[in-house]
């Protein structure tokens, strides 16, 4: 369980907190200082590196999470509600990751390779969106984990 439990916690923070970093600090400033085609590549590149975590988190929580459900618990029937949001939610914000990764990303990298700035800017503001979904289910998983219990 200890080691389920770390894990799965790593993943959650190097998630969340990724997207908190980028969201609220790199964002504005990127936004502020650098002009539509510079901006683009720095994000282009971001993403690049990001995502990499990213999916390697998805896997360790879902791994780790149902490792605990059922290993630990003996299933879903013997867990309680909290577990269930969370799961719930954690499934959410795989799938918007999933279509944020496959769908403006992937647009996003071929307007970058192209030149296509306005093109690239539609793609960055669709994953901005979503991000800030992403982010704001992140921050309530967060809460749920640490106080569920407690309710």
């Amino acid at each position: 369980m200890a080691l389920a439990l770390a894990l799965h916690v790593l993943s959650a923070v190097i998630w969340v907190g990724g997207m908190f970093f980028a969201y609220m600090a790199l964002r504005p400033v990127g936004a502020e200082l650098l002009e539509p085609p510079a901006r683009l590549r720095l994000w282009r590149g971001v993403f690049a590196n990001f995502f990499v975590w990213v999916s390697a988190a998805v896997v360790l929580l879902l791994i780790t999470g149902l490792w605990m459900i059922f290993g630990v618990y003996g299933g879903m029937g013997n867990t309680r509600p909290y577990i269930h949001i969370m799961l719930t939610l954690g499934l959410v914000m795989m799938a918007i990751y999933g279509h944020v990764f496959f769908v403006p990303y992937k647009r996003l990298i071929k307007a970058v390779a192209a030149e296509n700035w306005p093109e690239g800017g539609v793609q960055l503001g669709m994953i901005r969106k979503l991000i800030a979904v992403n982010l704001s289910l992140g921050l309530i998983v967060v809460v749920v984990a640490a106080a569920g219990r407690y309710l």
